[in-house]
């Protein structure tokens, strides 16, 4: 009874959190006067991204034995696979759902310079990252070191490449609904308030997850890899979702893109720094997955100039291959 009173629990706090932070940052990212791919790309994507990025972070360093290393490789490859495939599938599945002012999209409505700056940037840096598990140990610490440079150069060419933000509408800030213009303060107290109720509801979910998971005894790696990042992938989706509903696709996908390139560079860096990082054969697969599901949305984006949301659902697909590969690797 417990465990489903985490479970339950945990995914309402999410999901309240989820809306409440979309419209803070949506006020937050209009008073700096920063475009939607910013927003969306950066602020939107790297608050999320912290219920996943706590995981590695906890397991490294105060974890203790092979276990604990399992479990932070296992949850950073997680969260950029599941971004990659679970994640803009969910997204696509969405566009196709919705509609904008009455009618069916056949393109996702997105700024497709910023989808590809995102993507270049997580098949480049994922690529450097997953390479490293094959350098000698002396190697590893420059890499990490050039990943956290890269994710530095990532950010201050996307807010110097965003100018103004546009004049799309934005619903009244939950915490002030009277004010036109709400104080900075209260706009900020309500981001952080959401991302306290993202990362507490994420902890009892997964906390309720794995209490099920050791009573199936699965392994610390599977258990990362596959159960804890589709818990704490759920900001980055129902976020996108909300986002995707009211017509704001550049801030869906950005939100997800922004944050593959955050969970593909910062947190494997501390991977790479603080771990052997020696990387099993599912490891490098779901590696491989990732950078394939990446690759289709840039290649339809490079070639075709467009994006439909078909393109999206078939990412899906790679994460069902995953599936079936874990119980064969």
């Amino acid at each position: 009874m417990l465990i489903l009173l985490y479970l339950v629990g945990g995914l309402a706090l999410i999901l309240l959190s989820a809306e409440i932070f979309t419209n803070g940052i949506e006020w937050l990212g209009k008073r700096l006067k920063l475009s939607e791919g910013a927003v969306g790309s950066v602020l939107a994507a790297v608050g999320t991204a912290l219920p996943e990025a706590m995981i590695p972070v906890m397991a490294i360093l105060f974890g203790t034995g092979d276990a604990a290393h399992e479990i932070g490789i296992g949850a950073i490859l997680g969260a950029p696979f599941m971004l990659a495939t679970l994640a803009l599938c969910i997204t696509g599945i969405a566009a196709l759902v919705y509609t904008v002012n009455g009618r069916k999209r056949e393109f996702m409505h997105i700024d497709d310079t910023i989808m590809k700056r995102d993507l270049q940037f997580f098949i480049l840096v994922y690529s450097v990252a997953i390479l490293a598990a094959f350098l000698p140990v002396a190697y590893k610490l420059p890499v990490a070191i050039l990943l956290v440079l890269a994710y530095i150069i990532y950010v201050s060419r996307t807010i110097k490449a965003g100018g103004a933000q546009g004049e799309s509408e934005v619903k009244p800030l939950h915490f002030a609904k009277k004010y036109e213009q709400p104080a900075t303060s209260v706009i900020l107290l309500q981001v952080l308030t959401a991302l306290v109720g993202i990362v507490v509801g994420a902890h009892f979910f997964v906390d309720g997850i794995e209490h099920v998971a050791e009573l199936l005894h699965i392994s610390p790696f599977i258990l990362s890899i596959f159960i804890a990042p589709i818990a704490t992938e759920l900001p980055e989706k129902f976020n996108s979702l909300i986002w995707v509903r009211q017509g704001k696709d550049t801030l869906a996908l950005g939100n997800i893109t922004g944050a593959m390139v955050f969970q593909s560079s910062m947190i494997p860096a501390m991977g790479i720094a603080l771990t052997p990082w020696v990387l099993n054969d599912l490891a490098l697969i779901s590696a491989l997955l990732a950078l394939a599901g990446a690759g289709l949305v840039y290649l339809s984006l490079q070639i075709k100039k467009s994006l439909r949301p078909s393109t999206l659902v078939l990412t899906g697909g790679l994460y069902a291959a995953f599936v079936m590969s874990a119980f064969i690797v």
